[in-house]
């Protein structure tokens, strides 16, 4: 089960340190349905989130992905060497494409007509982030298959499964908490972090992928050649 763990904990706090989702749920704590709002906000990046990494630990487990030593299968390490390379074009993507300094990066449209947002509206939000945005999506496929491709047993991959779900889901969770239980600071508290994130947007990305896709590369490249 440590295996399991250890292999996707960088996808899954990469995931989690993702500014656009704690920007948005910050945004819709801010509305006159905040409340509503953000726990729909948060339950649905959750459990879109499950679903992901549900269907891909299951069709990963079925498409035998170790080998009978118990070593990750071939089609795993190339697919996560792919993932690597995919991780750093996106990095530098992110970086070039950076707001330049003194111009404020360009808002989503549906950042303009959030305080208009019903509960079900947020949770669809929430879901095309959680699942639809490259980002997000190419770092849940990259966290599962290192579960799938892990020596942990069933219950082993059951548990990081669950738990990277839990880590990566804290960017809409953890706002939702402070908003819930933080009484008359949590406004404050919030404010910060949504200006601090919003400064920092392209950075923080840019290290992740850069990092995320080393680790990746790595990985691959010295499992393929011990085969």
């Amino acid at each position: 089960m440590g295996d399991a763990i250890g292999q996707m904990l960088a996808s899954a706090v990469g995931i989690a340190i993702s500014p656009l989702p704690l920007i948005a749920v910050i945004l819709m704590l801010a509305t006159p349905r905040g409340r509503s709002n953000g726990i729909a906000f948060a339950a649905g990046w959750t459990v879109s989130l499950a679903l992901l990494v549900t269907v891909i630990v299951l069709a990963g487990s079925g498409a035998d992905a170790s080998r009978h030593d118990g070593g990750p299968a071939t089609w795993t390490l190339w697919l996560k060497l792919g993932l690597g390379v995919l991780f750093l074009l996106m990095g530098i993507k992110q970086w070039k494409d950076r707001p330049r300094e003194g111009h404020a990066a360009q808002q989503p449209g549906w950042m303009k007509a959030i305080d208009h947002f019903t509960p079900g509206k947020s949770a669809g939000l929430a879901a095309a982030l959680a699942v639809a945005n490259p980002k997000n999506l190419v770092l849940a496929v990259g966290g599962a298959v290192s579960i799938v491709s892990s020596t942990a047993g069933t219950g082993g991959k059951t548990v990081a499964a669950a738990l990277m779900v839990l880590i990566a889901s804290l960017c809409a969770t953890l706002p939702l908490g402070v908003y819930l239980f933080g009484g008359q600071k949590s406004a404050a508290v919030l404010a910060e972090w949504k200006a601090w994130m919003s400064e920092h947007n392209a950075a923080i990305m840019t290290t992740v992928l850069v990092i995320l896709g080393a680790k990746y590369i790595g990985d691959a490249v010295s499992s393929l050649t011990a085969q």
